[in-house]
């Protein structure tokens, strides 16, 4: 695959930035496989800190400091143990928290380890639908209550309101993280849908092209089989040739659907030699205009050798495509008897390219996406194409793309 053809992905970053995000995907990789790790990780982190504080600390914040130690010991382990099921239970992990919460509240110990409450809640909004939140907070609110009546004094500035604070910014976080992974979804998404279009005009583009050509030639030689045996022969050779190079073609345009990683894989992919061809581009011109004389269809081509400023690859291989297209709808609309005139020239800072021909429709070729593909095509390189019936019957197509740097 040329770069100008391969799907372009996001902006990328370089240096460390780049080097961070790798270890990042890395990270994010062992834990979709091993989700244990962390939820273990995190939750032993936590109970530690949480029996640090029963040791004594949490009586700076206690309003009671003659709760027992023991009640704040099992406190402090239903506060935190649970936080292992946080990213599958998050709504039945904050509803246990909320009840050692509220015996905590009710108490007067009014234990730090409560703000971990964060966490279930941060994973409400991450994963839940939003009106999970207002389930959250009604499991939030009685500790918060129930403390303030117990002992007012100072409670709503120094309990309420920043617990309030610290789990609608949890929130906010959840629903920030989830907004962004349903953006790169959505990114991901459309990205697939464009490759598949992409796939979809290459394989119209080649299939339909070969066909036309094997069917022209099958004619031919059917034609030839009774009068000269040899015509027949180099027909029936023509055929297997040009479906040698749709099978090569299709093997390549087909290689991309691999998933990258095979390809670090030992002898991934060294016995493909169609996967490494490269895409046809102006050079190929004359060979697929030879194939389709062969197939039956007199053309005559004037084409220009490229200019000083000569056309990307991926531009390249919209020539040959418009090209292909434009002829295969003459092999299968003109009607017998027609013929095709191909000018190919570098006007003042662009490639234009004609094709005609003089056969007779009853309707415009292309119903279907072969049109559409082409002009798909011009457009992506800042190109235009043009297509109509002859004044003096025939068809005609203009495609016209600007060079990358035309001379001065």
């Amino acid at each position: 695959m040329t770069p100008e053809e391969t799907p372009q992905p996001l902006p990328a970053t370089t240096g460390p930035s780049r080097h961070a995000q790798r270890i990042l995907a890395r990270v994010r990789a062992f834990d979709t496989r091993h989700p244990w790790v962390w939820d273990a990780a995190v939750t032993l982190t936590w109970t530690v800190a949480a029996l640090v504080d029963a040791a004594g600390g949490w009586r700076t914040t206690a309003r009671d400091p003659s709760v027992p130690v023991w009640l704040v010991v099992t406190l402090c382990l239903a506060l935190s143990v649970p936080l292992y099921w946080r990213r599958r239970h998050p709504t039945a992990v904050l509803a246990v928290m909320a009840c050692a919460t509220l015996v905590g509240d009710a108490s007067g110990a009014f234990l730090q380890a409560a703000y971990l409450q964060m966490l279930p809640v941060f994973h409400i909004a991450l994963s839940r639908p939003p009106r999970a939140l207002l389930w959250a907070l009604a499991l939030i609110l009685p500790p918060l209550v129930t403390g303030a009546v117990r002992f007012p004094s100072g409670a709503v500035d120094q309990r309420v309101v920043p617990a309030l604070w610290a789990y609608a910014l949890a929130a906010l976080l959840g629903i920030a993280v989830r907004s962004r992974r349903d953006e790169r979804a959505h990114e991901v998404r459309l990205a697939a849908t464009a490759e598949r279009a992409r796939i979809a005009r290459e394989m119209h583009d080649i299939i339909g092209h070969n066909l036309a050509v094997i069917t022209g030639l099958a004619d031919g030689g059917r034609y030839a089989a009774a009068k000269n045996p040899e015509r027949a022969t180099q027909a029936l050779e023509a055929i297997g040739t040009t479906s040698r190079q749709a099978l090569a073609e299709l093997r390549r345009l087909l290689s991309v659907l691999h998933d990258e990683s095979d390809e670090g894989h030992e002898g991934g992919r060294s016995d493909e030699p169609a996967a490494r061809t490269p895409q046809p581009a102006l050079t190929d011109l004359e060979r697929l205009i030879t194939g389709v004389r062969k197939a039956g269809l007199p053309v005559r081509a004037e084409l220009s050798p490229p200019g000083p400023a000569p056309l990307s690859a991926g531009a390249q291989l919209t020539v040959y495509r418009v090209l292909q297209e434009a002829l295969t709808n003459t092999l299968k609309h003109a009607g017998p008897g027609a013929t095709a005139s191909v000018r190919l020239s570098y006007g003042p800072g662009a490639l234009e390219m004609v094709v005609t021909d003089t056969g007779t429709r009853s309707a415009a070729p292309g119903r279907g996406h072969g049109i559409t593909g082409m002009r798909e095509r011009a457009a992506r390189y800042d190109g235009t194409l043009e297509t109509g019936p002859l004044p003096t019957g025939g068809w005609r197509v203009a495609l016209r793309i600007p060079l990358e740097d035309p001379p001065p």
